[in-house]
C-alpha cells in the first residue's frame, strides 16, 4: 500500500490566506444601505396613500354609476339613492366602516340630486355630487393627515 503524502499544518500561512471585509468596509456598506432606505421609504409610503385614495375614487365612481342605475329604474328620481340601496344594487360597494379598505361613508339624495362620499383608509374623503341641473362635482377632503388629496387639505379631482 502506498502512503499518502503528509500535509504540514502552517498556522501563519492559513491566516494570511483568509479573505474577508474590514470593519470600515462593512460600516461603509451599512451606511450606503441606510441612505438608500432613507430615500426609498418615504416614496413607498407616499405611494400607499395614493393607492388608498385611488381605491376610494374607484369606489365612489362605482357608487356614482350605481346611483344613476337606481335613478334610471325609478324614472330619473334619485330619492332612493342611499348607502343600503347602493350596496343592494351593487354588492361590491362596502358600506361598513373599515380601517383597511375604502367604504361608502355618506349617501344622501333628493329627487334630482345626490351626494356620495367614500372614505379611504388614510382618512381622505372623496365625494361625488350631482346638482339639480345634472352637473357633477368631485371633491376631496383630507380629515386626518391634512396632506392627502394631492398633498392638500382639500381640493377637487
Amino acid at each position: 500500500m502506498q502512503s499518502s503524502p503528509r500535509v504540514q499544518f502552517h498556522p501563519q500561512r492559513r491566516l494570511s490566506a483568509e479573505g474577508g471585509f474590514t470593519l470600515i468596509e462593512l460600516l461603509a456598506v451599512i451606511l450606503i444601505i441606510g441612505i438608500l432606505a432613507a430615500i426609498a421609504i418615504p416614496s413607498f409610503l407616499s405611494n400607499t396613500g395614493k393607492a388608498n385614495d385611488a381605491q376610494a375614487k374607484e369606489l365612489v365612481r362605482t357608487a356614482e354609476t350605481t346611483a344613476e342605475t337606481i335613478a334610471t329604474a325609478n324614472d330619473g328620481n334619485y330619492e332612493k339613492v342611499n348607502a343600503e340601496e347602493l350596496h343592494r344594487e351593487e354588492p361590491t360597494i362596502p358600506i361598513v366602516a373599515s380601517n383597511s379598505s375604502a367604504y361608502i361613508k355618506i349617501a344622501e339624495s333628493s329627487k334630482t340630486t345626490y351626494t356620495v362620499t367614500a372614505r379611504a383608509p388614510g382618512g381622505d374623503e372623496l365625494t361625488i355630487s350631482r346638482a339639480a341641473n345634472g352637473q357633477i362635482s368631485r371633491t376631496c377632503r383630507s380629515t386626518i393627515s391634512k396632506t392627502g388629496c394631492a398633498t392638500h387639505e382639500s381640493g377637487s379631482w
